[in-house]
């Protein structure tokens, strides 16, 4: 750590060193605060703020047009940390002085960029690292009872090893009853074949195609997918293995989140599936005794974001209102579905069904809008690159992929790219705002004692906090809604609601 004169020496107590300085307001720089932040959570340390190398690192490779090393930070892991200040001579070992000039040339490739919102964004996935880590410590709050009830209600019993709970035996009995011999409802392989042999060409199992096919099989192996998901992925052995606390009590779910882990920046999950939550898996969820939660998901964020990004001034207006595809619904099609096909067409681009005429209607009601996206979209297509709001960029293509451009699946690989980098600038600048918001929400909760961040979804958080907090709480949610949006646009009049909900249990926000 830093000494007071400017030099940085490794200080063995880091806990202690933090505790320290802390009042300072510091901004930490760290190897990989995934790694590294999580030990000083458990000695009793928390930072402010940081600026984490690995992450950084990400970013600014990709806004140079290439990809970040595998170890893009060469850091020892006892290389410690460091504040965020002028450059200073280095009094320490030798991993430690590494740490400090892959900080000091991140700064001047930041500075070269001649991106604005760089700085920014840097700053943002920083402070979604110190979050992640955070909430991965705190976890979700979660009812054991209420979780095995739910199961011993759409499943059965808990079974045995190797044994399909009593209910889902059931529905696999029906599946088999249905075709006329045996088969495995888990084998899509099986499955397909018996649907040809039944004369049906069905090409895969999703729901969305068997809801078209004609046989008695089809609802019983619907429902079995359903559940069976339910028992893989969310039941009893996943309990076990991520919820900690007593059977029949209260305990805390705590997933490991991976802070940008999709091109686009949006989050993933190293274990515990907490961004594929079912809906039977909500319940469990729940406030401890004399607590609440507050749960907030932001309405039609992504449309609203196209409209800032594009300086559309109609749909920059027409954001003014709580369900915008009601508000658009005149000039979209009359209908609010049609206007919510229309928008999500020309993100996605999407062609099928009636998406054609609505996308025309999107082009001639709204052209910046339309005009940013498929610029976005013809750039992909040519191997360009493309930018979020902040400066996220996408990948650049590789060399198999120039290889394939020019190959007979040139059309088709050029048309992929393009619908992917349509999205990237929409999506990218999705999670961009919500970085923001949970570094607003992050630390006006801790300063005003309002409870605790324990879950975060894309364009939803959920606080958990003492009853008498509630309101207090949903009242920094908005307020971080509204910090994140000027954050990213300033004065721009678009509007982003988020609506918190005070809740007992999860299934009730929805």
């Amino acid at each position: 750590m830093p000494l007071p004169g400017g030099a940085v020496a490794y200080h063995e107590d880091l806990a202690a060193a933090v505790a320290a300085r802390e009042d300072e307001s510091p901004r930490w720089v760290v190897a990989e605060a995934a790694r590294d932040y999580p030990v000083l959570l458990e000695a009793g340390a928390r930072l402010d703020r940081c600026r984490d190398l690995r992450l950084a690192e990400r970013i600014l490779s990709r806004v140079e047009g290439r990809e970040p090393p595998a170890h893009a930070v060469e850091a020892d892991p006892d290389a410690g940390t460091l504040f965020e200040r002028e450059p200073a001579p280095v009094d320490g070992p030798a991993a430690l002085t590494r740490l400090q000039a892959d900080w000091l040339d991140q700064r001047r490739r930041t500075g070269a960029a001649a991106l604005p919102g760089l700085g920014a964004l840097i700053a943002a996935e920083s402070a979604g690292a110190l979050v992640a880590a955070e909430m991965s410590r705190v976890g979700v709050p979660f009812d054991r009872g209420v979780h095995d009830r739910l199961l011993r209600d759409l499943l059965g019993p808990r079974p045995s090893k190797g044994m399909r709970p009593r209910k889902l035996q059931a529905l696999a009995d029906k599946v088999v009853a249905a075709f006329g011999h045996q088969l495995n409802p888990d084998s899509t392989k099986q499955v397909l074949a018996a649907f040809h042999a039944a004369g049906l060409e069905v090409k895969t199992t999703h729901a969305w195609e068997l809801a078209s096919v004609d046989h008695p099989a089809v609802e019983a192996l619907k429902t079995y997918r359903e559940h069976a998901r339910v028992w893989t992925a969310f039941g009893w052995n996943w309990a076990d293995a991520w919820v900690g606390g007593a059977e029949d009590g209260f305990g805390r779910f705590r997933p490991v989140y991976i802070v940008g882990g999709a091109d686009t920046g949006r989050w993933g999950t190293d274990g515990g599936g907490a961004l594929q939550l079912p809906h039977a898996v909500r319940e469990p969820i729940r406030a401890a005794p004399g607590w609440k939660l507050v749960a907030a998901d932001a309405a039609q964020l992504e449309p609203r974001l196209l409209a800032a990004i594009s300086g559309d001034e109609a749909m920059i207006a027409a954001t003014a209102a709580d369900d915008l595809y009601t508000e658009l619904a005149p000039r979209l099609g009359g209908e609010r579905s049609k206007a919510k096909i229309a928008l999500i067409s020309a993100m996605y681009g999407g062609t099928s069904g009636d998406a054609a005429q609505l996308v025309q209607l999107m082009r001639d009601r709204f052209p910046a809008a339309f005009d940013r996206v498929e610029a976005a979209a013809r750039t992909g297509e040519k191997g360009g690159l493309v930018r979020t709001w902040l400066g996220r960029t996408v990948p650049a293509p590789s060399e198999r992929w120039w290889r394939s451009l020019n190959s007979d699946e040139g059309t088709k690989v050029a048309a992929s790219r393009g619908r992917f980098t349509r999205n990237f600038i929409v999506q990218g600048t999705a999670a961009e705002w919500a970085l923001v918001l949970l570094a607003r929400l992050r630390r006006e909760l801790h300063e005003a004692g309002l409870g605790e961040l324990v879950f975060f979804l894309h364009d939803e958080v959920m606080v958990h906090c003492p009853a008498e907090r509630a309101e207090a709480a949903a009242a920094a949610v908005e307020r971080a809604a509204a910090d994140a949006t000027a954050v990213l646009f300033g004065d721009m009049p678009v509007r982003i609601p988020l609506r918190p909900k005070v809740v007992d249990s999860y299934a009730e926000a929805k």
